[in-house]
């Protein structure tokens, strides 16, 4: 038997599933508490991640596929995703006058408000989620996660 199952039981999936699996239920138990918070504020989690990104961004902005790649999730048609976004007067998105393939988003006063808006209550959630565990288990966890990040085919 692998030494890395479960001992003594028959069928017990390997050590790297059961983290496998512990981990995406982590993810989501974590992520549906945040869900809630964004549609209160009416946005979705990767509107807010677009506007986190583009707030870290300054003035300068971004072009829309640097944004696509700092991105948490993938999400498969960012082109929607920025024209909801830009309609609602969070973002704008300008070709640019030098090379016009590429088109830089940026966030806007009311972007930057709604953010600020969710600031504290995203910080307050995230301390709930993990007040726990002590700070040297904290620093733990994110040593490891950061190790499989680094390890992940890109």
């Amino acid at each position: 038997m692998n030494s890395r199952s479960k001992a003594g039981s028959p069928g017990a999936l390997p050590l790297e599933d059961q983290i496998f699996v512990a981990l995406l239920r982590a993810s989501d138990s974590l992520a549906s508490r945040g869900d809630q918070l964004m549609k209160a504020n009416g946005l979705t989690s990767a509107q807010y991640n677009v506007l986190r990104i583009l707030r870290g961004a300054g003035p300068e902005g971004l072009p829309c596929n640097t944004v696509a790649e700092r991105m948490i999730s993938r999400d498969p048609d960012m082109t929607r995703l920025l024209d909801r976004m830009e309609k609602r007067a969070l973002i704008t998105r300008e070709r640019q006058k030098e090379d016009r393939r590429v088109v830089k988003a940026r966030i806007t006063d009311d972007g930057l408000k709604l953010l600020k808006k969710m600031d504290a209550p995203i910080r307050e959630l995230h301390k709930s989620q993990f007040a726990h565990m002590t700070s040297a288990r904290l620093k733990t966890l994110m040593d490891l996660l950061a190790e499989v990040a680094a390890e992940a085919p890109k």
